[in-house]
């Protein structure tokens, strides 16, 4: 799926980019990738792509369509496989290790849609991320 719409798009499908969609729909949803991880994982694989191609690529694949970008506060992004079951939902971010766990919430996304319409705006998606400190960043504070 995700190959047929590179090509229609009239991009090229290079050996990288297929590298790094493969990943992904390995992965499936709900996993967050930073460049660095998609890298690390692809060099685990034994598939050879440098990280400055993974970068141009998860940009590229975001901009088509094909993933998410998630844009953490301290200057981090992280990446997930895009698809319509999966659209609108939240994340908790650990801002000392980045972990992210998604979430639903029926309030949230009303809250969104209010705000939208308040202001005479047509909501297109609504996500919300939550800051916070994972239990592991908690434990290891303590220590």
């Amino acid at each position: 799926m995700l190959l047929q719409g590179l090509h229609q798009d009239g991009r090229r499908l290079t050996p990288q980019r297929k590298r790094v969609l493969e990943l992904f729909e390995r992965l499936g949803t709900g996993n967050h990738l930073s460049a660095e991880d998609v890298h690390q994982q692809l060099a685990q694989l034994e598939m050879k792509v440098s990280l400055a191609t993974v970068y141009r690529t998860l940009r590229l694949l975001a901009n088509m369509g094909f993933l998410q970008e998630l844009e953490l506060s301290e200057g981090g992004r992280r990446f997930e496989l895009s698809g319509a079951e999966h659209r609108d939902h939240h994340h908790v971010v650990c801002i000392r290790c980045g972990r992210t766990e998604e979430f639903e919430s029926e309030p949230v996304l009303l809250a969104g849609a209010e705000a939208a319409k308040g202001f005479g705006f047509k909501l297109i998606e609504s996500t919300l991320n939550v800051r916070a400190i994972c239990p592991d960043c908690q434990s290891k504070a303590m220590v």
